[in-house]
């Protein structure tokens, strides 16, 4: 499948998190007044992956009180995911896609290189990531996977779409919650 741009309708589809199985992404989209954000990233043991899910747990009241939700998509085995993180401990659903079917059928692509996964807001991200002292995981799914954020309505439809070209280039709550209106 092509990219996905503002306007197309994104493809429904069926989902795990760590918890549950068979969610169907057109039921959950229904259950906030507002849009449901879609943000890809790695995997679990990512620092950087876990960098963006302490800042979206952090400020994830903004996006709530903006009307809306969020789910991120990790290429992470749900059973090491429930593992790891108890239920409830995030405010958001994790959707796990250890396939990369997801990351394929909507062309998030990886980088083709280190080299060109990193730029200058990598390296403050990383400063952060040293300052916190987060710890790497098990490596899982593609180990160059840039990321992808998308905003879709409650009928699928895509109100905002973006790629990352690094590793880093994700958007903040904040980004999010004004997103999610």
């Amino acid at each position: 499948m092509p990219h996905q741009n503002k306007g197309d309708k994104m493809a429904d589809f069926t989902y795990v998190t760590p918890y549950s199985s068979a969610n169907r992404l057109s039921e959950t989209v229904k259950k906030c007044q507002g849009r449901t954000a879609i943000v890809f990233l790695r995997y679990y043991g990512c620092r950087m992956c876990q960098l963006d899910m302490l800042d979206y747990a952090e400020q994830y009241e903004a996006i709530r009180a903006a009307g809306g939700q969020l789910l991120v998509v990790l290429q992470s085995d749900p059973a090491k995911l429930a593992a790891q993180i108890a239920q409830g401990e995030l405010p958001f659903e994790i959707v796990c896609d250890p396939d990369q079917k997801l990351y394929r059928e909507f062309d998030i692509r990886p980088a083709s290189s280190k080299e060109t996964m990193k730029d200058e807001s990598t390296a403050a991200k990383a400063a952060r990531i040293a300052k916190l002292g987060l710890v790497h995981g098990d490596y899982e799914g593609e180990e160059l996977q840039l990321p992808a954020a998308f905003v879709v309505d409650h009928d699928l439809n895509v109100t905002w779409a973006h790629y990352g070209q690094v590793i880093s280039d994700t958007p903040t709550a904040e980004e999010l919650a004004s997103l999610v209106r």
